[in-house]
């Protein structure tokens, strides 16, 4: 055989094994995921700083509605409420522990207080940014 056949030979078995190799990575290289239009909508996330909260009520021992940025309405449904929450001059206290950014639940580190004694610890359940025709349902004067 000569060196040329022999040259070609070679090539020949060298692409007889990669052919099915390039074919085999070229199918696992192809995407499977689904197109945006296909994946399921994720709702946008409504966070907002304390730094923008302008003021709260509560018709309720287990509800507060925050004022944000002077027209965004924020329901917070408490796990661990207070009963002091509905009291005349109460005050609500956040503690900011790094960025102040509310995003959730978690996010949310609060406390009321009569202005006299301890600060009771309240937990926030979930946060829910409200439309403006959920604004319009709450009562006058529970509206932040």
């Amino acid at each position: 055989m000569s060196k040329i056949a022999h040259i070609a030979r070679a090539a020949l078995v060298g692409l007889a094994i990669s052919a099915p190799l390039a074919l085999s990575g070229a199918a696992a290289a192809q995407d499977t995921t689904p197109a945006p239009a296909e994946k399921a909508a994720k709702p946008a996330r409504q966070c907002f700083y304390l730094s923008d909260w302008r003021g709260w009520t509560a018709p309720d021992k287990d509800t507060l509605y925050l004022k944000v940025r002077g027209k965004d309405v924020y329901k917070v449904d408490l796990a661990y409420g207070s009963n002091q929450l509905t009291w005349p001059g109460t005050h609500l206290v956040s503690i900011v522990r790094g960025v102040d950014s509310v995003c959730g639940p978690l996010d949310l580190d609060l406390r009321v207080s009569d202005g006299f004694g301890m600060a009771i610890p309240i937990r926030a359940k979930t946060i829910t940014k409200l439309t403006p025709e959920q604004i319009a349902l709450i009562p006058k004067k529970y509206k932040p």
